[in-house]
């Protein structure tokens, strides 16, 4: 069996990283591969503080130091792990990989006929033995701890997240906050020291379509500061002078007061969700969403630093998406505002994964994408991002968590922390992580060099997790040089223990 295991994935890689190169062809087909190295230039606001970052002209490394740690040693990276773990590791990645196979899953999952269980029944338990064993965690939190502490035992935490989709009105809010302080309640009764975080959805406990009623107000108030919002409490600016206002071209209707009573129940939930983690030591991890919504969400974000975040260990962290042209100002203003106030900021830095539907909203309002049109960018600005704040956290004046499956962005941030003095473990202020089931390589590398490091572990029912496993089937097409980086590290090691010769 392992033989033919191996057998398929030397065919298969082959495949995935043609595949892989052709995708990255047309993602960058408008730049010239042979042009030498460019500064990535920002706006004003950011050009006049930010570091110059150098984007190498393939891959977007950033002058990066030495490697901490060799991460061609599959045989060192992988010596935590059973041949048997490998394989199926080996055969999840295959399938995720294959596009053909992805699309019919998909398809499989989004049809009509998932309503009549003869059809769903065998297809949810297809699933659970595949892409849900692969990136989740199990059903509960018994299935999640079971999968804890297997990763406690190769060194990594746990990001727990029941997944929970948007509310649209008071009563999912209330039922979702139900199920979070359920999630964060039952920590104590995991192995102790392996949960890093619980992840919360501000759409989860606000109605959407407050989130957008809250973000047009917003934005008109930043391109008319005269514009009064009385509901408004002091926070940390939510929008830079280049941020795009697109999505409101015209003043909005003030908030009813039945809006204001939503908005005050929203900050309520929130807060509890804050005070259930303070009393378990937890701290929350709050996601980004998309830019029609996502100033509301830093708003939340930052009156929650403003109560849990002064003069004291962060509880609560934000998240900034580097892949939108306005993230590196954004950071500036919001960080230097927090260090006039005193607050700490704790931030988790991603890509991003809205693409396509920011793209596709900005071109039907016939404005420019908000998004970088060029990878390349996008790599500089995270790692534009990264050193900011990793100059703050040597300073003790901010958190960090690095989420990247960026191979350079993780060895030039590693690099940099070592340069700056930053503890490797403890209390630093800085963490690594990946999506439980992608890039575990460079998850395995970056705690063999003394690093925290933590994986994603989305749980609940599999009808619940269906619409996540569906995105990172959507989104696994933009990495799959990453996947496949994988699926070579492990057919390397596969080959090494079941064919030595």
């Amino acid at each position: 069996m392992a033989s033919r295991v191996l057998s398929f994935a030397s065919r298969r890689t082959c495949r995935v990283w043609s595949s892989a190169r052709c995708q990255e062809s047309r993602y960058t087909s408008s730049r010239n591969l042979n042009s030498p190295s460019k500064t990535l230039q920002y706006s004003s606001v950011a050009a006049a503080t930010a570091p110059e970052v150098r984007a190498d002209s393939v891959n977007g490394a950033i002058n990066a130091p030495p490697a901490v740690h060799d991460f061609e040693d599959a045989e060192g990276l992988f010596s935590g792990l059973t041949t048997g773990e490998l394989i199926t590791s080996l055969f999840n990645l295959l399938l995720v990989s294959c596009e053909p196979v992805a699309d019919l899953g998909m398809k499989a999952l989004k049809s009509p006929l998932m309503e009549y269980a003869p059809y769903r029944v065998p297809i949810f338990k297809a699933v659970k033995r595949t892409a849900f064993s692969h990136f989740c965690a199990g059903e509960n939190v018994a299935e999640a701890s079971d999968t804890l502490n297997r990763m406690w035992a190769l060194g990594l935490k746990g990001i727990l997240d029941y997944s929970l989709e948007d509310a649209v009105n008071n009563t999912a809010c209330d039922a979702n906050l139900r199920q979070f302080l359920t999630t964060v309640q039952s920590t104590p009764l995991l192995p102790p020291g392996s949960i890093s975080f619980a992840c919360v959805k501000i759409t989860a406990i606000c109605p959407l379509a407050l989130l957008e009623r809250i973000s047009h107000l917003l934005r008109w108030q930043h391109s008319h500061p005269a514009f009064r919002l009385p509901w408004k409490a002091e926070a940390l600016p939510v929008l830079a002078p280049s941020s795009p206002t697109y999505h409101t071209c015209s003043e909005p209707e003030p908030l009813s007061p039945t809006e204001e009573n939503d908005l005050i129940s929203a900050e309520q939930r929130l807060f509890q969700l804050c005070r259930a983690g303070e009393a378990v030591s937890l701290p929350l991890l709050v996601d980004a969403e998309y830019t029609a919504v996502q100033p509301a969400i830093d708003y939340f974000i930052y009156r929650a630093f403003a109560e849990y975040n002064k003069g004291r260990e962060p509880l609560v962290y934000g998240t900034i998406q580097a892949y939108l042209k306005d993230s590196l100002p954004r950071l500036i203003e919001a960080s230097e505002a927090a260090k006039k106030q005193g607050i700490s900021m704790a931030l988790k830095l991603v890509r991003g994964a809205y693409i396509t539907r920011e793209s596709a909203e900005a071109k039907s309002l016939g404005a420019p994408s908000p998004v970088h049109s060029l990878i390349t960018d996008t790599h500089s600005c995270y790692n534009a991002c990264t050193s900011l704040m990793l100059e703050k956290v040597s300073k003790g004046k901010a958190s960090l968590l690095l989420a990247t499956h960026n191979f350079e962005s993780a060895k030039l941030a590693a690099g940099k922390a070592e340069e700056l003095g930053i503890m490797k473990r403890g209390q630093s202020g800085l963490q690594f992580a990946q999506l439980k089931g992608m890039s575990d390589s460079l998850s395995l590398g970056l705690v063999k060099a003394g690093f925290e490091v933590s994986k994603y572990l989305p749980f609940g029912p599999v009808e619940s997790v269906m619409p996540y496993l569906i995105r990172r089937a959507e989104e696994n097409r933009g990495m799959l040089a990453a996947t496949f980086m994988d699926i070579e590290r492990l057919r390397t090691e596969l080959k090494r223990r079941i064919l030595p010769f």
